[in-house]
């Protein structure tokens, strides 16, 4: 089977994970998923296969060369956010593309505009799996796992490709930051991995975010307008004061590169009380630190204005850049580099505006960069897979595994 055609099967299964639930999985429908997986895994020939009551699902190929190489781990998650429409995805491949506007809904006037995406000029002649426009194609990452299974599969059924012993992972709840919070490291048994995790096949990616989230709850104090002179406290427009008084141009829209954010993810609000949910983010573990002070010193600020106890600002770290992690194994990104260099590529490493699970795992001591597989503009109604890079994204992956065979444990 082909990974596009795994792909539009996966997409199928509508896992949006859940941050207001605490269980893992935070959705039913990634358990399902996972089983379904499972499944299919011992289908194509992989051993060991389990999944545990948190809906983790590991597997194994077990070497079939005779060198004593390190074990190599092949990780990518099963969810998909929830923040845009995540079920009912109708799937299409739209062959040879042209270039030009792609119409994803007559009847709605949805249209992925090539204006808007510029960079896609890169996929002429080659065929883009797209939505309806009104969901999420859910090839982040989806698209890994696709990537991965039919990695697997190509391996088992040719014994010519020598490979060391690989660990397969699928994991729940990577989009909601939890998705390495239950991921028995011990168990997998992989000396090293690498997350297959969305972006283009040429790039492998080792810097990632510093990670926070914030939660901002204002009190306020309601009384019938009419006699509210230096008595009432809305706690929606302190809310709103708090939002304004973050830097401007340290908001998403503003930053690229190596610039970090503030982003406002959910608000609600009323006079008595509001509350604000932001992420922060920076690839400079020090910024992030002072992004956590500026926003301490305007609740402080605005407890001074208001009251003591108005406004309280919570702010949690998530996860770390793994780059501290990968540096002293930079031998990681040297094999996929010399494999992309192979396959025609010149092989690119930017600095990731977001993390993966890899960011937790390589704190966890599984040192673990990114493979691209082939899908784009993630978390949106315009999300594309392109299935000749999915073919290569495969292809990356074999070379790989050929290329740790070679290595010594």
């Amino acid at each position: 089977m082909k990974a596009y055609e795994r792909l539009l099967k996966y997409t199928e299964y509508p896992t949006g994970s859940d941050a207001t639930c605490p269980d893992c999985p935070s959705s039913p429908e990634q358990l399902v998923f996972g089983k379904a997986l499972a499944e299919e895994m011992k289908q194509i020939g992989l051993t060991d296969v389990t999944i545990d009551e948190n809906g983790y699902v590991f597997g194994t190929l077990e070497a079939n060369c005779d060198e004593d190489c390190p074990t190599l781990g092949l990780i990518a998650h099963m969810d998909v956010v929830r923040d845009v429409p995540f079920e009912n995805v109708k799937a299409r491949v739209v062959k040879n593309f042209d270039g030009k506007d792609i119409v994803l809904n007559e009847e709605k006037n949805i249209v992925m505009k090539a204006e808007a995406f510029p960079f896609m000029s890169k996929y002429i002649g080659k065929d883009l799996i797209v939505t309806d426009g009104t969901t999420l194609l859910g090839a982040d990452d989806k698209a890994g796992i696709a990537d991965i299974m039919t990695a697997c599969e190509r391996m088992i059924n040719d014994p010519t490709i020598k490979h060391g012993k690989l660990r397969i992972g699928f994991t729940p709840d990577e989009e909601i930051g939890r998705g390495a919070a239950a991921f028995d490291v011990a168990a997998f048994g992989a000396d090293y991995a690498y997350t297959c995790d969305g972006g283009d096949v040429s790039e492998v990616c080792y810097e990632t975010f510093n990670a926070a989230s914030m939660n901002v709850k204002v009190k306020g104090f309601n009384i019938h307008p009419g006699a509210a002179k230096n008595m009432m406290k809305n706690a929606a427009l302190i809310a709103m004061e708090f939002d304004q008084m973050l830097p401007e141009f340290q908001k998403p829209f503003y930053t690229e590169k190596y610039e970090g954010f503030y982003h406002l993810t959910h608000m609600e609000g009323t006079v008595e009380s509001a509350v604000l949910n932001y992420i922060i983010r920076d690839h400079d573990k020090g910024l992030l630190g002072k992004k956590k002070e500026f926003a301490e010193k305007i609740a402080s600020f605005l407890n001074e204005k208001y009251g003591q106890g108005t406004v309280e600002a919570k702010i949690d770290y998530a996860y770390r850049n793994m780059k501290e992690m990968i540096t002293p194994n930079m031998f990681l990104i040297d094999l996929p580099f010399e494999a992309l260099r192979e396959m025609g590529y010149e092989p690119a490493s930017s600095p990731v505006r977001g993390g993966t699970d890899g960011c937790t795992l390589s704190f966890m001591g599984l040192p673990c960069p990114n493979l691209g597989t082939g899908g784009g503009n993630c978390h949106g109604v315009m999300e594309y897979a392109c299935v000749q890079e999915m073919d290569e994204c495969v292809e990356l992956i074999i070379k790989v595994a050929q290329k740790f065979a070679k290595l010594k444990a």
